[in-house]
């Protein structure tokens, strides 16, 4: 080819063979105005384009690298997919990758396999080094479904599938379940974290996600402009307790509008979000009230946020206001204990600093796990509403005041506890025994979390030497 007609091309194309695909669009829209670099243009397999656009550039004003499927996935698609991930563990900075790929090149045969491996092995690599962030757009199977379940947030497109198997395969084998790879089904299962509108909507989600997270895990948690919030309702809350309201709850406590939650249709009793602190980033965790217990997919969804806050530095706040763990048979023979165990060795494990309030119920085990001093938490808090004890303040009375209780009526039995309550479970009795940093009044806990950040900024704790903790899977 002469030099005139690759000046041609180059005039006529913008000097990319994708610039026209939906896959370079979504890179565009992703990266803030006018940063966007691709790389590796005129790779491609044959006379046919390799698949995916790649490049980098700035997303709310950090340097990060994308990826954008946009066809079959090939030799050379791992190729340029394994070269973002190989910048990305040399520069530190995070990588979003956009999935919509009709599935792998047949014609390939078995490199295809190493394709595959190759950037699934570049994915996990990196995990918990740099954010990944993945964005399901459309058909996303197969090991291109591990690859990005294997990411620390996953968005997807209202209309987007994501499955292992195709429907239509499990369906002819007689196993049809309605909706079954959609996106709905996906965040009840809790592969996905956000569902978005369309592909649009997704990609601006992604935008936001990774604005929010540092740019690697040496890096500091970022800091935002604010707004205040207003926590004057958080007494009313703690003196009728029958009307906790997560919600309500974070919104008097973080900075407006700032609260982004995660899996909210998946294990809904907790509540694990992103928000700001005086514009600080920090990772939440809430749970949805005394009424409610956790069960094995409450715990593995807490187990999950703060295992990906802790990779890379972020404060974990944790609100505590629950019954236990839930008390059933059948969560028993599931493994409820391994789940519970799994919850308290992330815990445990994390050196990101690790604040609990206790605004209601905390007993027994459940009060060791979220906010035991010893392992959980590096500071504290309580409501004046909380109760802690070793058990609840029900079976509590019964072992220790079985002489008072025995013939005694309902309301009688309703006294005693509240006695228990107010005496022995007191959050002033576990603050007078050094399990509570403090009492709080409810209006000031905004101001006693930004407190609690600010002396724990320079937090440096340093776990024995091994390879990794043997967590309870």
């Amino acid at each position: 080819m002469s030099l005139k007609s690759r000046l041609e091309i180059l005039a006529q194309q913008g000097g990319s063979l994708d610039r026209g695909t939906s896959a370079y669009k979504r890179l565009v829209a992703l990266f803030d105005e006018g940063t966007f670099v691709e790389l590796d243009a005129y790779a491609g397999c044959g006379e046919d384009a390799a698949g995916v656009c790649t490049g980098y550039g700035m997303i709310g004003g950090g340097m990060a690298y994308a990826f954008s499927q946009g066809g079959a996935v090939g030799t050379v698609h791992a190729k340029k997919v394994a070269k973002v991930y190989e910048l990305a563990a040399k520069v530190g900075v995070p990588v979003v990758g956009i999935y919509d790929s009709v599935g792998a090149r047949l014609e390939e045969g078995h490199d295809v396999l190493a394709a595959y491996g190759q950037m699934l092995g570049c994915a996990q690599s990196l995990s918990g080094v740099v954010p990944q962030v993945a964005v399901v757009a459309g058909v996303c199977a197969g090991t291109a479904a591990v690859m990005a379940a294997s990411a620390d947030v996953v968005i997807m497109a209202k209309d987007a599938q994501l499955f292992m198997t195709a429907p239509f395969v499990t369906s002819a084998l007689g196993d049809k379940v309605a909706g079954a790879g959609s996106a709905e089904n996906a965040a009840k299962a809790g592969v996905c974290h956000l569902v978005a509108g369309d592909v649009d909507d997704a990609v601006e989600q992604a935008k936001k996600i990774v604005s929010l997270l540092p740019l690697n895990n040496l890096s500091e948690a970022p800091y935002v402009e604010y707004e205040e919030a207003d926590g004057t309702a958080l007494r009313g809350i703690c003196e009728n307790m029958q009307d906790y309201d997560v919600a309500a709850v974070l919104a008097g406590i973080f900075d407006a509008g700032s609260v982004v939650e995660l899996s909210a249709q998946f294990a809904s009793h907790v509540t694990t979000a992103l928000a700001t602190l005086a514009g600080q980033v920090v990772g939440v965790v809430a749970t949805a009230g005394a009424a409610y217990q956790m069960c094995s997919s409450c715990t593995a969804k807490i187990a999950r946020f703060v295992s990906v806050c802790d990779s890379f530095g972020i404060p974990v706040i944790t609100l505590v206001d629950t019954d236990g763990f839930y008390e059933s048979a059948s969560d028993e023979l599931a493994g409820a204990a391994r789940s519970a165990a799994r919850l308290a060795h992330v815990y445990a494990e994390a050196t990101c600093p690790k604040i609990t309030v206790v605004t209601g119920k905390a007993c027994g085990s459940a009060y060791v796990v979220l906010a035991g001093k010893n392992a959980s938490a590096d500071l504290t808090l309580a409501w004046p509403s909380a109760v802690i004890s070793t058990l609840s303040p029900e079976a509590a009375v019964n072992i220790l005041w079985a002489d008072k209780v025995k013939g005694s009526d309902k309301d009688a039995q309703a006294a005693l506890v509240q006695e228990y309550i107010d005496t022995l479970a007191s959050p002033f009795e576990a603050a007078k025994n050094g399990y509570v940093d403090d009492v709080i009044d409810p209006a000031y806990t905004r101001s006693a979390l930004i407190s609690a950040c600010e002396m724990l900024a320079g937090k440096r704790v340093t776990n024995l030497p091994k390879k990794h903790g043997n967590m309870p899977l």
